[in-house]
């Protein structure tokens, strides 16, 4: 196929027209991100989003794979002087992989076979006589007769007549329609059973596998997950079970042209020992590489929006912040950030077992938040925190007898990936004079001021919103994951005074060398007071400019665009609008209600002709116009803040409660609700009236506030079971 080709099978599978297909492989082709297609190229791309964007990227990708693996096919065949028009023509209209390797198998070069064996005896002749059956009349074995052979180990004509089934029977297992009929049926009837292996003896996480029989059609991607890491761990053995009698009935049918044939039972029997020998091996191993695929892609995509939602979860702006990590030998390690994230001091407390020192930690604490006027304290969730959280409750409320107005909050903090964070070079870089652990907490701590600013810092799948993430497609996750950050990062925009390399890294067009350069010259120079000045810096030409500078914001600055998202190639334009309604551009954050009302009702494309611009765009500048330096994560729930702490032992069923959503997940979500454990949230407990809800995400999303039920209690397990009020 050829690209025009390619963009128009895309355009006709994504209901896109070829023009828009062929723009963004054009734009991507000359280095364009993703980010800026989707905001500032809409008139270009037809107006496509991100996730049409990323589509079509993804698709001209595979294609383009394709093509290539195609020509290496093509090229392989010829070689062997095999390569006749019919084949070519096939191979040349594939449009899938596995269509694609079954039409090159009888090509591939491999081992020597008990076919190839049978070959160099000069069984093939007589191999091509069964395969054809043609022959009506007559005694198989007198046409097996003139290949007996001493030399060849075929001492008479029943052995040679096997032995050449050896030969159909990898015709058998080479044939397209053969594989496909085997695969379809695999797929429709084939039923996964697992079972434990007999030699584990403790208890294990995958106890519902022990008997599990599922057909395959009805398999979860969960499930394929599960029995793939049970079967790795050596606890678990699975399999494919099929009806063998009524399949092999079936591959007859595509296999027997003549019923008439003297080969006819010869046949059958190369048919059962393709199948047994050659095809089941094969095609269960590709089916269970399809189950696993097709599971990666849902988790990935799981793991995807989970991240999202927790990236975009909403700053919590002008708090100072102490950040508790807990421990219980070690000690408690306590930071405190400014407001804007800067570290001020830290210390090691020991309000937890052994030690128990709660009067002297106390006094430490109360110390620090005298000095630093702090007003959230953000306790890492892992060992020692409920001690931790109590001792912090504690603290709070002796507080709050002295001091009724005083505004002090702690909120309980994912820690996950902090510990991976602290032993980055990003934090030796960061904090080179504090230990792995002190960098960890202060990372805990600018987690409640900015998610997003921090947790791009941490490798994706440490951050603890998947399933199975250490076990899916690494590579696809990653990329998957790197797009997610992309989107989150490009979507918020950054200040370009204030933002981390690590956060800049992740913004259109740049990369990890320029963002540094910018921290660099930013440090060396003083703020940047105009989007401009970033042309100075080493390796941001006029293209990096281009895709980099609508998402960055610089609050002010020299020119008030600057903090929009209006692109800078916009800017004359703006201020054309701005003059035709009379809308001072120096004061607009004093003129919102004006703004308003001047463009509500407004001939869109009236004003777009006359100021030179598309309805897109100008819709784009009206929407920051109204809304200069807003942060799209401020319309999100906010953080639930707490002052007293609830027990695992305080709560009862029945008992109504306010929680915030922490994973989403298959079968359902977990629920902070302010204790230790979190709470599952099932997805049969999430009706929405009578109606079942086949997916979590529709109902909830990670950070989401929600009021659930406690339905069961296991104390001894420490697991709590809620459902959606």
């Amino acid at each position: 196929m050829t690209d025009t080709q390619i963009f128009s099978h895309i355009a006709s599978t994504l209901s896109l027209s070829p023009k828009q297909v062929q723009t963004v492989a054009g734009l991507i082709d000359e280095g364009a991100t993703i980010p800026f297609l989707a905001r500032y190229r809409l008139e270009a791309t037809g107006g496509l989003d991100e996730e049409q964007l990323r589509s079509v990227r993804d698709m001209i990708e595979f294609h383009r794979t394709l093509e290539d693996r195609k020509k290496t096919i093509l090229k392989a065949i010829k070689e062997q002087d095999k390569l006749t028009a019919e084949l070519e023509e096939k191979i040349t209209a594939c449009r899938d992989l596995k269509t694609l390797e079954d039409l090159y198998l009888p090509y591939k070069r491999k081992k020597k076979t008990r076919g190839d064996m049978a070959k160099e005896k000069g069984l093939e002749p007589l191999a091509k006589l069964i395969w054809d059956q043609e022959i009506e009349k007559g005694e198989p074995l007198d046409y097996a007769k003139e290949y007996i052979s001493e030399e060849h180990g075929l001492p008479d004509a029943e052995t040679a007549l096997k032995t050449s089934l050896d030969i159909v029977a990898e015709w058998i297992n080479e044939s397209v329609e053969v594989r496909d009929k085997l695969r379809t049926i695999m797929r429709k009837q084939g039923v996964i059973k697992s079972e434990k292996n007999p030699v584990i003896k403790d208890r294990t996480n995958f106890e519902d596998y022990y008997e599990y029989s599922s057909r395959v059609v009805h398999l979860k991607p969960h499930q394929v997950l599960a029995l793939n890491r049970g079967e790795r761990e050596n606890v678990l053995f699975v399999n494919l079970e099929l009806d063998t009698e009524r399949t092999l009935e079936s591959l007859d049918n595509v296999v027997l042209s003549n019923d008439r044939s003297i080969f006819t039972p010869y046949m059958q029997d190369a048919v059962e020992d393709a199948f047994k020998r050659l095809l089941v091996p094969s095609l269960e191993r590709e089916l269970r590489n399809e189950l696993t695929e097709i599971a990666d892609e849902h988790a990935i995509q799981t793991f995807a929006t989970n991240l999202k939602n927790l990236l975009l979860q909403p700053p919590l702006k002008d708090q100072v912040v102490m950040g508790v990590d807990p421990a219980y030998r070690t000690g408690c390690k306590v930071a405190v950030i400014d407001d804007i994230g800067t570290y001020q001091e830290g210390t090691t407390i020991y309000p937890t077992p052994p030690q128990k020192k709660i009067a002297e930690s106390a006094e430490v604490v109360n110390k620090l938040i005298d000095k630093y006027k702090v007003t959230l304290i953000a306790i890492g969730n892992g060992t020692g925190s409920r001690e931790t959280e109590q001792f912090i409750a504690d603290v709070i409320q002796a507080r709050k007898e002295k001091n009724k107005d005083e505004v002090l909050n702690y909120l309980i903090i994912s820690e996950a990936g902090a510990s991976v964070y602290s032993a980055s070079a990003v934090a030796r870089e960061e904090f080179p004079d504090l230990d792995a652990a002190q960098r960890g907490n202060i990372s805990i701590a600018r987690r409640a001021q900015d998610p997003l600013a921090e947790l791009v810092k941490i490798d994706p799948k440490s951050i603890g919103v998947g399933l199975y993430q250490h076990d899916i497609n690494q590579t696809q996750l990653a990329k998957k994951l790197d797009d997610v950050v992309e989107s989150c990062v490009n979507e918020v925009g950054v200040n370009l005074n204030t933002a981390s390399a690590s956060l800049l890294t992740h913004i259109s067009g740049l990369s990890r060398k320029v963002a540094k350069n910018i921290v660099d010259q930013r440090e060396k120079k003083g703020r940047f007071k105009s989007r401009e000045e970033i042309k100075e810096i080493a390796g941001v030409g006029d293209f990096r400019f281009q895709q980099a500078a609508g998402f960055m914001r610089i609050p002010d600055g020299d020119h008030p665009l600057d903090n929009t998202a209006i692109h800078p190639e916009s800017y004359e334009a703006t201020e054309k609008l701005c003059n035709l309604f009379g809308i001072d551009i120096e004061k607009l954050s004093d003129q919102q209600k004006k703004i308003e009302s001047t463009f509500s009702g407004i001939n869109m494309s009236e004003i777009a002709a006359k100021i030179g611009v598309g309805v897109p765009t100008l819709e784009l500048i009206i929407e920051n116009l109204q809304k200069p330096g807003r942060d799209p994560r401020e319309s999100m729930p906010k953080p639930i803040l707490r002052q007293d702490v609830v027990k695992m032992e305080d709560l009862s069923t029945g008992m109504k409660l306010e929680g915030t959503v922490r994973n989403v997940v298959d079968f359902g979500a977990f629920v902070d609700i302010g204790v230790k454990q979190d709470g599952l949230l099932h997805i049969s407990q999430m009706r929405k009236g009578r109606e079942r809800v086949s997916d979590p995400h529709e109902v909830v999303a990670v950070g989401d506030i929600i009021n659930v039920e406690i339905t069961n209690i296991d104390l001894e397990r420490g697991r709590i079971g809620l459902s959606l009020v």
